[in-house]
Parts: C-alpha cells; structure tokens; sequence
C-alpha cells in the first residue's frame, strides 16, 4: 500500500515504483538477504531530512537504537535547519546536514558532490525514516550500505535490503519506534528530546530578562510552516486578552523574522501589551524558552514538537492535519480540534470542503482555546 494521500504524487509514486521494479528486476533476483547482527554493525546512519517537526519525532529511534546497537557510531543525516536540535545529542557521533532539492532550494550539483562525499563513510545500516521514494533512490541507493532499512508505503522499496511491515495509521514517533522493534529492540526506549548547553540557557535568561519577562509565562506561536494549518490572528489577539485578564503572567509571542508582521497584526489588535520575540533566537534557544514556559500555545507546526521533546504542556490547534499522527509525543497536552470528515485524507495545502471552507478551523473558538489552556494550568 502507498501512504500517500496527494492524488498526483501518488500516481506519480506508482508510475516510478513500476518501471523501477522493472528495470532492477534482474539485480534483485541475484541479492542475497542476510540478516542484521548487532555485534557486526558498526556504523549507522539515519536519514530525516524533512521537516524539523518530523526530525524531532524521530528523535526517539536514536537511543532506541543505542540500545539495540550499544557500540556503533551513529550519524543523522538531516537538514541544515533541524542539525542543530542534534547537537550535544549523546545518542549522536556524527551530523551529516544537507538540503535535498526535492525538498528544498538546492541544486543536482550540490546533490551530486553531496552524495560523492558521503559515499566515503561505508555505512553498514542505513535507516530511511521517512519511507519516501525519492530519499531512498536518491541517497539510501548510492550509499552502497550493507543493510538499508524503511517502510515500502511511499515506494523504492524494491531498492532496500529490508522493508519494515507497516503497522498501520500510528503517531509519527511511534512509526519510527517501530523501526527499532523490527530491529530486535524499541520496546523500552528512552523519550526524545533535545540537550541545550548551560551558555544557551544563560543566553535565554538573558534575553527575557531584557524583555521584563520573568517565569511564570505563557508562550504563543501563531504560525506553521504550512499556512492552511494556522488559527487566525484576530483569534489569537482576543485569545492573548483573556489570558492576560485571567492570569498573572507575561504571555509571550514567538515567531521567526518571516512571521514579524504576523505578530505585529496580532499585537496592533490586543488590548494588552504582548512581549515579542521575533528572530531574536536561533532553534535551539527556542527549545530552552519553550522549556520554560508554564504553558505553550500552538498550531501543529514544528516548533509544537519541539515543546514536547522539552516537557511542555502545550495546547495544540488541529485544522486540516491529524491529531492522531502529529499530536505532541508524552506530554501533557490539550488537543483543540473539530470533526471533518475531509480531514482524514486532507493532503493540508488546500482545502476541498466546498460547504465549509476551512470549517476545520474556522468552528474552533477563542473559548475552545482558553479552556484548554485553564484545564493545563490547574494542573
């Protein structure tokens, strides 16, 4: 089965899938399959290269397979934006940070020197984490590993030496928890997170400090990478209201340099006085404000993720995306959602309810919100 909901990338996959079988038809009837023996896998690389929200859910499979496979070195291959939530992680030996161009803005020729390089390293376990043709043809293929490991739901299964059984629709951190299991181990796996140093909490302090921001606070992302998932502004100006009349507490806006006239919008509405923090920090300095926080609003977007791996509580806003797959991973949480039928094979880009455009969200209320946020608080 393929776990693609876009109709077009979904036949494309298919089309690719066929004519790839096809052609590696006669290499693969002369593959030997050889199981994979912890004591001889020395070397591991994981492949996550999009997006940060994702990255940080797999960040579970990484002591997970510290377990299974406790003298290897491991890399993460991973976007230059999610390499640095990597660093001063004990689980990782080596960052291999790149942009692939079917994902970002980059060239075949940075793709082509990348691949150059990394086929120096000689890995014996490669683990795509994603499951999708184009990392598995494009990179898993030309690492030449002794075992590659992923699902076969989004094709170029026929290129791995194993294909984990899909378990079925799961949350993304357990979908990949499941890779270790397949692996002989996962079962008592350590939580995700992300290490800040003790200079980045200082440089945190620091910065709140200078906006007058003392502990306890409240903090509020507006935006998603994927602008069909965001709340609306004037929702979440009212929202900053309420909260600053019910509590005692500075309610703190964070964006990055891209949403400044998102929050600006947002403040120019409220009654209130908001603090902002705009592209004042860099991600992982967000994880350590975050960590701070008593209580954290959001959409599902990645830095949602990012409060979860820091043991946030944090209230989440679904629209188009699903709850059940991206929701934040143990932690205490409050999930504000509506039911749509359309939301569950919604490909989040474009809305297609004809009746109700946007209805996913447009029904959640101020209201809904803040009860959320009241229920974490009296906790």
């Amino acid at each position: 089965m393929y776990k693609i909901i876009n109709k077009k990338k979904r036949i494309v996959t298919i089309v690719a899938d066929t004519i790839g079988k096809i052609v590696t038809f006669p290499l693969r009837l002369f593959r030997k399959q050889s199981p994979i023996h912890p004591e001889q896998t020395k070397t591991i690389c994981v492949i996550r290269t999009a997006y940060i929200g994702d990255v940080v859910m797999t960040l579970p499979l990484l002591p997970a397979l510290k377990q299974i496979f406790p003298d290897a070195h491991i890399s993460v291959l991973t976007s230059t934006a999610a390499a640095p939530l990597l660093f001063n992680n004990p689980y990782v030996d080596k960052i291999l940070p790149y942009d692939p161009f079917w994902f970002y803005q980059t060239s075949l020729k940075t793709w082509l020197s990348f691949i150059k390089r990394l086929r120096h390293h000689h890995f014996d376990l490669v683990i795509e984490s994603r499951a999708d043709i184009r990392e598995i043809a494009m990179i898993v293929y030309w690492m030449k590993a002794r075992h590659t490991v992923s699902y076969d739901v989004g094709g170029g299964g026929y290129l791995l030496t194993d294909v984990v059984p899909y378990p079925g629709l799961t949350h993304k951190v357990d979908y990949h928890l499941n890779i270790a299991r397949f692996l002989g181990g996962g079962k008592n796996s350590k939580k995700g997170t992300i290490y800040p140093t003790p200079a980045e909490h200082d440089t945190v302090t620091a910065l709140l400090a200078q906006k007058g921001v003392q502990a306890p606070y409240i903090a509020i992302h507006p935006g998603s990478r994927v602008k069909l998932k965001c709340w609306f502004h004037d929702r979440f100006s009212k929202l900053c209201d309420m909260l600053s009349a019910n509590y005692d507490m500075n309610i703190v806006l964070l964006g990055s340099r891209e949403e400044q006239s998102l929050l600006d919008s947002i403040q120019t509405l409220a009654q209130q006085d908001l603090v902002i923090i705009c592209g004042e920090m860099n991600i992982r300095e967000l994880a350590v404000t975050l960590e701070g926080a008593s209580v954290f609003v959001c959409n599902d977007s990645a830095p949602m993720h990012i409060a979860a791996a820091m043991n946030t509580p944090t209230v989440a806003i679904f629209g188009p995306s699903k709850s059940k797959e991206t929701a934040p991973y143990d932690v205490r949480c409050e999930i504000v959602e509506k039911y749509f039928p359309c939301r569950h094979d919604c490909d989040e880009n474009t809305c297609h309810n004809l009746v109700e455009y946007h209805g996913c969200l447009e029904q959640i209320t101020v209201s809904d919100v803040l009860k959320a946020v009241d229920t974490l608080l009296r906790e």
